[in-house]
């Protein structure tokens, strides 16, 4: 412990990290709520893994990753919504299909590359590796995704809770789906640095299932979220520090830990165990 804190003091790379492991952890708790709300879990999967092989392009062509991976996951988010809603396959399907597409363009292209060192870190995390210039497009974007949550809670709550409702108030849901979708796809790009394309999807629905299982409303929903991943960020980066293992991993592994606490201890679940006793 004295360690980590003294680093802090001393070490630039680890102040770095602590920083844009909270900012992580809060944008990605506060996305994950609608994500969980609307069902879209596996949605969040995908658009997780498809940004691969934008970010490999990026490298091949010199440019930040962080064009190519928000182009690729605009992309995807399209494909599935296109293929859903326009052919008798269900969502899942749609979301599987351009999921293992994408994920095996982003392998090949890692190839093309040659950069796999890199782009390893893309996969699985390096938040220790953050430079100056990553912690503020981080902290810039996750801003800006906070903003549209903000500026637009209301037309996301009426759509997460009840799109025919929504629609009939002259709403445009199809546009708030996919302002979501790019929501999504932004907090899966900031988050590549910190735990990699393989584990962001776990930072965007564990905090927020955690939450789920205390709130009673979405705006307390969404400060609890935050609040555990902001928690999970710091904690799991002090356990990886310390005992030098994955940063990423142990964030993951932290959040986790909360959820399972919080499933045996939440009034929620202790309700539903007295109704289904009873």
């Amino acid at each position: 412990m004295t360690n980590f804190f003294q680093g802090l003091l001393e070490f630039h790379f680890l102040q770095n990290a602590l920083i844009t492991a909270i900012v992580i952890g809060v944008v990605s708790g506060v996305v994950g709520c609608f994500i969980i709300l609307r069902g879209m879990s596996l949605m969040g999967d995908a658009i997780s893994h498809a940004v691969l092989p934008g970010v490999a392009l990026s490298y091949i062509f010199g440019i930040n990753f962080f064009v190519g991976a928000i182009v690729f996951g605009v992309i995807a988010s399209i494909m599935i919504t296109y293929i859903k809603g326009n052919s008798i396959i269900k969502g899942d399907t749609a979301i599987g299909i351009t999921f293992s597409s994408f994920l095996a363009l982003g392998v090949i292209l890692i190839g093309v590359a040659n950069s796999s060192t890199d782009l390893f870190h893309i996969l699985f995390g390096n938040i220790l590796a953050v430079q100056d210039s990553d912690k503020w497009v981080t902290i810039t974007v996750s801003a800006i995704v906070l903003a549209f949550v903000v500026l637009f809670f209301k037309e996301l709550l009426l759509t997460s809770f009840d799109p025919v409702m929504a629609q009939a108030m002259g709403i445009n849901v199809s546009f708030f789906h996919y302002l979501l979708m790019v929501l999504l796809t932004l907090v899966s790009v900031t988050a590549l640095q910190s735990v990699g394309t393989i584990l962001i999807v776990a930072m965007l629905i564990t905090p927020a299932a955690t939450a789920y299982l205390y709130a009673t409303s979405l705006k307390v929903m969404l400060v609890l979220s935050a609040t555990i991943g902001a928690c999970s960020s710091v904690i799991g980066l002090f356990i990886g520090y310390s005992f030098n293992v994955a940063a990423g991993s142990s964030i993951v592994l932290t959040a986790a830990a909360f959820f399972v606490i919080s499933f045996f201890i939440s009034p929620k679940q202790r309700q539903r165990k007295r109704s289904v006793q009873g």
